[in-house]
């Protein structure tokens, strides 16, 4: 199994606007513990492109996990956009298609692809707007999405759902468009093989790494740097040190750095049962799901 030197988790933002206040980026070294990259920033999508640009630039020997799906859900029904003559057939063609309908949206924002005529029929945009094609209840899922769930591993919501706190659809179309840009340059797995050097982008989900923590369900989020350090340490991490209040989102990606480095040596996380080659061209996988 591939050694990295260097671990980093992104948590990230959907939301419209230059910068934005849920996007956090940390990174760890083998031992010590994880940091925040310009702690108090507040990041735009473009800064994080070009960070993860200079990453593959310079060739770092880093695991990156980035906080939103790769993709939307295509083996149950054979196609990411029934009905949709134009619904693509890979991961690779969806992250085009999704560039292409929101050239004209500033900041990686995704209202173009929302309001294209036929991509719209299947998401849920609103209580009383909620596209023709969307899937009654809770959404389409993707086969790691009900594989976490039936395991009790996660609890995850449809990418289609753009509704509610919980809902990823949006974060995950903008990081679409950073994907795009991506491509070519860093690898992603399970797209892609694990090159024998250099970086490589994995899908995460935080709640995974809270959970390695022994954070109870339902109070997954870290807002106090003392409790941070608690769950550090469950993960055999150095304490962070930070003093006080601290943001969810600064503790997720300090904590997920942590979890990434634990759990990247257990050969189990890079072959799940499910995962074939197939679903690794058209729905991916979210690493550590196993």
């Amino acid at each position: 199994m591939r050694r990295f030197s260097q671990f980093a988790a992104i948590d990230w933002s959907g939301a419209r606007g230059a910068r934005q206040r849920g996007i956090a980026l940390a990174v760890a070294n083998r031992t010590a513990a994880p940091e925040l990259v310009r702690p108090g920033h507040i990041w735009s999508r473009a800064e994080i492109l070009a960070w993860l640009e200079s990453v593959a630039a310079y060739g770092a020997d880093m695991l990156i996990g980035f906080d939103f799906s790769a993709a939307f859900a295509f083996e149950d029904r054979g196609a990411y956009f029934p009905e949709w003559d134009e619904s693509p057939a890979d991961l690779p063609a969806l992250w085009a298609l999704v560039e292409t309908l929101t050239a004209a949206d500033p900041h990686y924002e995704v209202g173009g692809f929302l309001s294209h005529i036929e991509a719209r029929r299947h998401f849920r945009h609103g209580r009383g707007d909620v596209g023709d094609l969307f899937e009654a209840g809770a959404g389409r899922l993707r086969i790691v999405e009900h594989h976490q769930r039936a395991t009790r591993q996660a609890a995850s919501v449809s990418n289609f759902n753009l509704v509610g706190a919980a809902q990823v659809g949006k974060a995950s179309l903008a990081g679409m468009r950073l994907l795009h840009r991506l491509r070519g340059h860093i690898p992603l797995w399970p797209l892609d093989p694990v090159p024998r050097s250099g970086p490589l982008l994995v899908e995460i989900y935080t709640g995974l790494a809270a959970r390695a923590a022994a954070l109870p369900a339902g109070r997954s989020k870290i807002r106090d740097g003392a409790a941070l350090d608690t769950a550090l340490a469950v993960l055999g991490s150095p304490p962070a040190g930070h003093v006080g209040p601290i943001s969810d989102h600064a503790s997720d990606a300090l904590l997920t750095a942590a979890w990434l480095r634990s759990i990247a040596g257990d050969p189990a996380r890079w072959s799940p049962a499910p995962l074939g080659d197939t679903l690794a061209r058209t729905e991916g996988w979210t690493f550590g799901i196993i």
